[in-house]
């Protein structure tokens, strides 16, 4: 049976800003938004019509309806209009509950190896359309590579390359609920924003040092006690280990740091091992 097999890249929040609640039960959200080298692989068979279902390597993960690779799937080929099946093998390696996008990235890779297995029948617009049937954060992982996303995270704009450079992601022991955090955000009458004009301005001019600094993630200011004061201990890990900057992606739990050397980021890398529940080390891209 025909199968491709394709790399489902993980996203970081170089910054997140939520604007407001909209009436469609979402929110306004603007984040600059990066990919990286930390991956699942991603494996689609075809199947009988009808016929979806994921496995993985982690039994927790739902394997039918539930699981955002499958909605992918139905996504696409109810956007081409034939009756088909996909059978999805997912090596995960991206960690779960982290703001990491691993699940959306997922769905991401399904659509493009299930139209890579028929022809390339769909264009970039179709797929894109049934990559927001699948889910918000799916679009940018279709894309990849740097971006503004706007919007609840749809409205995608291409931003230039952010510098490659090394990336250090640390898990701790602890996940975030994002309605949660959602919540609390709508609660609090005054808070901060990210710079983000001057974020994009230094990516326009290659200014990694400069991105780092603005990295910013309003999340961060509405997290339990505990789970602040974890997040802050290790961006100071991060930082004290030579990070370039540091911040957590999406709604967590994961925190990350930028390094502008190898050597750097292997000395922080091991400082986190210590301290963190899961420790990857990356590049952008």
């Amino acid at each position: 049976m025909s199968g491709v097999t394709i790399s489902a890249k993980a996203k970081l929040n170089l910054s997140l800003d939520v604007l407001g609640p909209r009436g469609d039960g979402f929110h306004e959200l603007r984040m600059v938004m990066q990919s990286c080298t930390l991956a699942d692989e991603v494996r689609v068979e075809a199947a009988p019509a009808g016929a979806f279902c994921a496995r993985t390597n982690r039994s927790y993960i739902p394997t039918g309806d539930k699981n955002v690779a499958v909605k992918a799937a139905r996504a696409y080929y109810a956007a081409l209009g034939v009756p088909g099946g996909a059978e999805i093998t997912i090596t995960k390696r991206i960690p779960v509950c982290a703001g990491l996008g691993g699940g959306s990235s997922d769905a991401a890779a399904v659509l493009r190896a299930l139209n890579e297995l028929n022809g390339g029948a769909l264009d970039e617009e179709a797929l894109y359309a049934a990559a927001l049937e699948a889910g918000s954060d799916v679009p940018f992982c279709l894309m990849g590579g740097t971006a503004l996303a706007e919007g609840r995270g749809e409205a995608l704009t291409p931003l230039p390359a952010l510098p490659e450079c090394e990336v250090v992601i640390c898990m701790p022991g602890f996940s975030c609920s994002t309605p949660e955090l959602f919540k609390r955000i709508d609660a609090r009458r005054s808070r901060c924003h990210p710079d983000t004009a001057g974020l994009l301005s230094a990516l326009g001019s290659g200014d990694l040092r400069g991105v780092a600094r603005r990295m910013y993630n309003v999340f961060e200011d509405v997290l339990e006690k505990r789970a602040a004061m974890a997040v802050n201990e290790i961006k100071m890990l991060l930082l004290d280990n030579g990070a370039l900057g540091a911040a957590m992606s999406g709604s967590g739990s994961a925190v990350f740091g930028l390094f502008d050397s190898a050597e750097k980021a292997a000395r922080a890398c091991a400082a986190a091992k210590g301290v963190c529940r899961e420790v990857f080390l990356a590049r952008t891209g």
